[in-house]
């Protein structure tokens, strides 16, 4: 009896311990879930920027979106630079460094040493961007993409492609491997060109691809285009001109501008040599510069029709005003201004006809030096053209205060003063003008205020001396187009050389077409020729250059002819002496051929 009322006491006991584990596991596991409960409530009511945050840096990412760069054209709406899309191949070295066995086959593919890539990764181990090839065409890109290698990926770039290659490379300059211009008008309109990149939020992966676009930050913003004053048919025209001058001349180098005269746009520029925009990394760097905006020369003879024009202005001298050039020189300090040959007695206009240095001298004599130095300054030399083109030279131009006692007697001629090929441009431009100087301008519309700075009596009376050059007995006949009246002045100057003068020159000449009617001003400047081919006078190293470019320039912008007689005469003659060549005497048959031997044929053959 006692025994079965101990053991009922014992079974109690336990099932009490029982209850109370039971309760203590209940009481912890609710205690568990309540922590866990008040956890989930912090994470994700009370602090849950903080861990949004932790979260979006690791999977939330802001990405560029590219945006394309404005097209340049030229006046027609022809594409002189445009942008296309390529792809540019990046990695995150943190997982490339995690395979290094897919490296050597990246690496190929690539293109570069496989200790490169690994070095240049190990070297930005902390990063989780780096570019492995930029700009590539999407085909490469693609095969690249295609090895699969963890921590490689694309995104789309723009780059830009000149469909003109070297002809235009000077003028509109290129840009760099961000698509920044960086010479020329690329760097002179990069803002307008340029664009605002956009920007989108997305999510990546761990592999680092993107999975969703989240949210669209800034709107990518294209750039805008813009057109130009060149021609893309006059600066072909130029560009083949001058190349062709340079190989038959053996000139070091080139330059030369059109200028439509009566807005003050540039319709062509060259230079040479020149560089292809398209490679640049392969060219060399003194090939960039655009000899025809920021390289000097003295002017030489092409300064003599200002002369007369200061001359004219100051009542001084008229066109018939007889000037005794003997007996070919005259003293200038202790050196000598000498003519080729003693022209003897000529008109002002004759000065200018034969490029007398003693009677352009001779007429300077005759204004101050203050006169002479403010005429020539009114037309722009020693000052910037202002036609936005970065890095053009003003050129010299030394104030009355600098000059020694033969410094106006050489400036008549062109010496101890120097201007770009851009300022001659200009200035001829204003003679045509009616004595408007107008600044030039790149882009088409765009006309810059005019200043007056010649009487326009005074100008046509200078035009029509400069007409005599290209005419019989003047100095550049090869710059004469039939059917049009051709305005213009050789130049022939010694190269500057450590302080004093090689013997190498620059041939230059500057002209206007049509006289009656102005449309295009010229200048064309040609540096070293070889004076064994065809000399080195710039009627015949330049003046080829200007006939062969303006008699296309003329036919391509229908300017009608000013000299009709003329071109009628000529195709006269030439019709009569067709007509002569086709008539043979009755008394004298055509020969037959000749028989040949076989083995004269066979040679021939052979």
């Amino acid at each position: 009896m006692i025994g079965r009322v101990t053991s009922g006491r014992g079974r109690n006991r336990a099932q009490f311990d029982l209850r109370g584990r039971l309760l203590l596991v209940a009481c912890t596991l609710g205690l568990c879930s309540l922590a866990l409960v008040g956890r989930a409530v912090d994470l994700q009511l009370v602090d849950k920027d903080f861990y949004r945050q932790q979260g979006d840096a690791r999977f939330l990412r802001e990405i560029p979106i590219p945006t394309s760069r404005g097209m340049i054209t030229d006046r027609n709406g022809e594409p002189l630079a445009v942008s296309t899309p390529v792809e540019s191949i990046w990695g995150n070295p943190q997982e490339l460094l995690k395979a290094p066995d897919r490296l050597p086959r990246l690496a190929q593919a690539l293109g570069v040493p496989a200790d490169l890539l690994v070095r240049k990764l190990s070297q930005r181990s902390d990063r989780e961007f780096v570019y492995l090839k930029r700009r590539i065409n999407p085909d490469e890109a693609h095969a690249i993409l295609a090895l699969n290698v963890p921590g490689v990926f694309s995104q789309r770039e723009f780059r830009r492609f000149y469909p003109q290659g070297d002809a235009l490379a000077h003028v509109l300059g290129f840009t760099n491997i961000d698509d920044r211009g960086q010479e020329g008008l690329e760097l002179a309109f990069d803002d307008w060109l340029r664009g605002t990149p956009g920007a989108k939020k997305v999510i990546r992966d761990r592999r680092g691809r993107i999975v969703e676009n989240v949210d669209l930050v800034r709107a990518a913003e294209p750039g805008k285009d813009l057109t130009l004053s060149i021609d893309r048919r006059v600066q072909f025209l130029t560009y083949r001109e001058l190349k062709h001058a340079l190989l038959e001349t053996g000139a070091s180098s080139g330059s030369a501008v059109v200028l439509d005269i009566a807005t003050g746009e540039v319709l062509a520029m060259a230079n040479l040599p020149s560089f292809n925009p398209n490679a640049v990394d392969g060219s060399a760097r003194d090939a960039h510069r655009n000899r025809a905006v920021t390289d000097v020369i003295e002017p030489g003879s092409t300064m003599k029709p200002i002369t007369v024009a200061a001359a004219l202005t100051a009542g001084v001298v008229t066109p018939q005003t007889i000037i005794d050039t003997n007996p070919g020189w005259m003293p200038n300090g202790r050196f000598r201004t000498t003519d080729t040959v003693n022209h003897g007695v000529l008109t002002v206009t004759g000065v200018i006809t034969k490029s007398s240095n003693v009677g352009a001298a001779k007429i300077a004599q005759r204004l101050s030096n203050e006169q002479f130095y403010d005429f020539v300054r009114r037309f722009g030399y020693g000052v910037a053209p202002h036609s936005g083109f970065p890095g053009e030279s003003a050129g010299v131009l030394m104030p009355p205060s600098r000059w020694s006692g033969t410094t106006k007697q050489t400036m008549s001629y062109g010496y101890g003063m120097s201007a770009t090929p851009l300022q001659i441009a200009e200035v001829y431009a204003a003679l045509a003008n009616g004595g408007h100087l107008r600044a030039p301008t790149f882009v088409k519309g765009q006309r810059n205020e005019a200043t007056q700075v010649l009487d326009p009596k005074i100008a046509h009376e200078v035009m029509k001396m400069m007409q005599t050059v290209t005419e019989p007995g003047g100095t550049a006949t090869t710059a004469a187009i039939l059917g049009y009246h051709v305005a213009g002045k050789t130049g022939t100057a010694r190269m500057a050389s450590n302080g004093g003068y090689a013997r190498k020159y620059v041939s230059v000449f500057a002209g206007v077409v049509p006289v009656d009617n102005p449309r295009f001003s010229m200048a064309v400047v040609i540096s070293d020729p070889d004076p064994t081919r065809k000399g080195y006078y710039g009627g015949s190293v330049s003046g080829p250059v200007f006939h062969d470019v303006m008699e296309g320039a003329l036919r391509l912008m229908d300017v009608p002819p000013d000299d009709i007689d003329t071109w009628i005469a000529a195709q006269a003659a030439a019709e009569a002496k067709r007509s002569a060549g086709t008539r043979a005497p009755a008394s004298a048959p055509a020969a037959a051929p000749a028989l040949q031997p076989a083995s004269a044929v066979q040679g021939a053959m052979r």
